[in-house]
């Protein structure tokens, strides 16, 4: 309802209204019934001095400045001006209720089809509304403070990304558009923030070029699945690919569910970050919830050499970056844990140091970094990065170095070993059996190849040392070893059958051969003088019944034994020896 003050001497004429345009007035209301509209009533209060027009059927173009006033002479046009009204027309679609989750993300997009070139806008209305956030600029993103903001005219939609929700985020939004000066339409949003962990995840996936990766997910039962990768600008676009295949899941609770995307064939320009989570649309109102990001880097096959020489690492790049500053670094480019050696580099350049040489060839997308005299401080992760607004840190490998100085070693079976390793990587620490040192790298982490309970681990941390024991020795142990992390030993250990043992075994089965041998023998002889001894003749000249035999105790005196028979004829089965010093 628009209302209107007049004085008293204009109590009995005729009232009439306009509707400011941008060059004139249009009439829109009049005493004379013939010019009135239909959805309009009017009313006068002549005690009061005021009239009133009721718009009953309120739209967004109804919002403007009316100019209300009175016919001084209605045949020559002419009329008093006595009261500017200006009238605001603000339209509620909807409510919306929305919970998101603390340290997540939130996508909001308000949808206004109508009004696809006009300026949107997001406020936080239990604040007053007394600051807008709007992009400034249509159909680019922009920051403003802790949002992004971008304004598609094509679609005619505001999207606003909050990359981190807090707990001070949570409120009541207007999502909306300004039609006009005096006309807004917009969607209300009542945030809440909590915190549950089980939607929030963090994972980091690494494959070689080429390979398949499989992400899988985790979000509320009752929404559709979104899956997005961030852009140069940080904000989760949509993918339209041939190569992405969501494949749906179930858990055995109703209220949450598990599914599955496979990235085929993945390529360089595959590498980033990725976001997955749960989706709700409405007429006016899309909301997506990132709650698991996944971090996806590229291994490259890492890159053995021995002290004293050269390496060279291969880092190719998508060729939208040509243009674009690379860097390879020893940990993470831009972060804490970057090493002094990182160097960069620009199209088509080539930037040199002490030991360090970086070179870009455009038109293969490939920069190779060269590192020569290599020595123990030289071995590490190395991170591939391009320069955008920050890093792009997408693809990394191992460089090993070899010590020069060997440690051979040799045991028996059943002997125990310790055999120290020097490292330079508190992190990683491996003793690992294989013909190259290469084959104890797999999928970018050190593996301690061997399992077994025999071997055990000591670390002297303060010393740069830890210690590999292995007890029980066998000969199937024998082979390289490579002992350490990046900075690699070779250790050649060679097991032997302990050959004493089997000697001393050996006489022990001999001397139990001979003694048993003996004592059948005398079992023998003795049975068969058992025998004799019952035949015996009762006249001893009938035959001999004793014969003496003298055996010399030495050796040497052996040629000097005699043995003596008192007859010819010698039928003893009994004798006796005597051994004589």
């Amino acid at each position: 309802m628009i209302s209107c003050k007049y004085s008293e001497k204009y109590k009995n004429y005729p009232k009439i209204m306009f509707k400011k345009k941008k060059a004139s007035v249009e009439l829109i209301y009049t005493t004379e019934t013939w010019e009135n509209k239909k959805e309009l009533s009017f009313s006068d209060d002549k005690h009061k001095n005021l009239f009133s027009v009721r718009i009953t059927a309120v739209t967004p173009d109804d919002g403007g400045v009316y100019l209300c006033g009175v016919w001084i002479n209605r045949h020559s046009y002419s009329y008093s001006i006595i009261t500017t009204v200006h009238l605001h027309i603000i339209n509620k679609l909807n409510v919306y209720k929305v919970t998101g989750y603390s340290g997540g993300g939130l996508m909001i997009k308000c949808e206004h089809p109508q009004y696809k070139t006009k300026p949107k806008y997001i406020c936080k209305e239990s604040d007053g509304c007394s600051e807008r956030k709007n992009p400034g600029v249509q159909d680019e993103w922009m920051e403003n403070g802790d949002v992004s903001l971008y304004d598609d005219t094509r679609a005619g939609v505001l999207m606003v990304f909050f990359r981190e929700l807090k707990a001070a985020d949570a409120g009541t939004y207007r999502c909306g558009v300004k039609v006009s000066d005096y006309t807004e339409s917009f969607t209300q949003l009542q945030l809440s923030v909590k915190h549950d962990a089980k939607y929030l995840q963090m994972v980091t996936e690494s494959a070689y070029v080429g390979e398949e990766v499989n992400i899988s997910c985790q979000i509320p039962e009752e929404h559709k699945v979104h899956f997005c990768k961030e852009d140069d600008n940080h904000i989760c676009q949509n993918i339209s690919s041939s190569k992405v295949t969501q494949m749906s899941g179930s858990s055995e609770r109703n209220e949450e569910r598990v599914f599955t995307v496979s990235i085929s064939n993945v390529s360089v320009r595959d590498a980033g970050v990725y976001w997955c989570g749960a989706e709700t649309r409405d007429t006016y109102l899309t909301l997506i919830f990132p709650t698991t990001k996944i971090q996806l880097n590229f291994i490259m096959a890492p890159v053995v050499r021995h002290e004293g020489e050269s390496a060279e690492i291969i880092c190719p790049y998508d060729s939208i970056y040509k243009s674009n500053t690379k860097s390879l670094c020893k940990g993470k480019c831009s972060t804490r844990d970057s090493n002094p050696l990182s160097e960069t580099v620009r199209e088509e350049k080539e930037t040199k140091t002490d030991r360090l040489t970086l070179k870009d060839n455009v038109t293969a997308s490939v920069f190779t970094g060269t590192i020569t005299g290599l020595t123990a401080e030289d071995a590490g992760k190395y991170w591939c990065a391009v320069t955008l607004e920050t890093d792009l840190n997408y693809l990394y490998t191992h460089l090993m170095v070899i010590m020069n100085e060997e440690l051979n070693l040799t045991k028996y079976e059943g002997d125990d070993v310790s055999i120290q390793c020097k490292h330079h990587d508190e992190d990683q620490k491996s003793f690992c059996k294989a013909h190259e040192a290469s084959m104890c790298v797999k999928d970018g982490v050190s593996l301690e190849t061997i399992r077994d309970d025999r071997f055990s681990f000591s670390d002297e941390a303060s010393t740069g040392v830890f210690t590999v024991n292995i007890t029980d020795l066998r000969e199937e142990d024998s082979g390289i070893y490579w002992c350490g992390a990046h900075v690699i030993t070779r250790v050649s250990l060679t097991v032997k059958k302990d050959f004493s043992m089997i000697i001393i075994i050996s006489v022990c089965v001999i001397l139990l051969l001979i003694g048993g041998f003996t004592l059948t023998v005398w079992k023998l002889r003795h049975k068969r003088r058992g025998d004799a001894h019952s035949q015996l003749p009762t006249n001893p000249s009938d035959g001999l019944l004793y014969a003496a035999v003298s055996l010399q105790k030495h050796q040497e005196s052996l040629s000097d034994a005699t043995v003596r028979f008192s007859k010819n004829e010698i039928h003893s089965d009994y004798t006796t020896i005597r051994f004589t010093s």
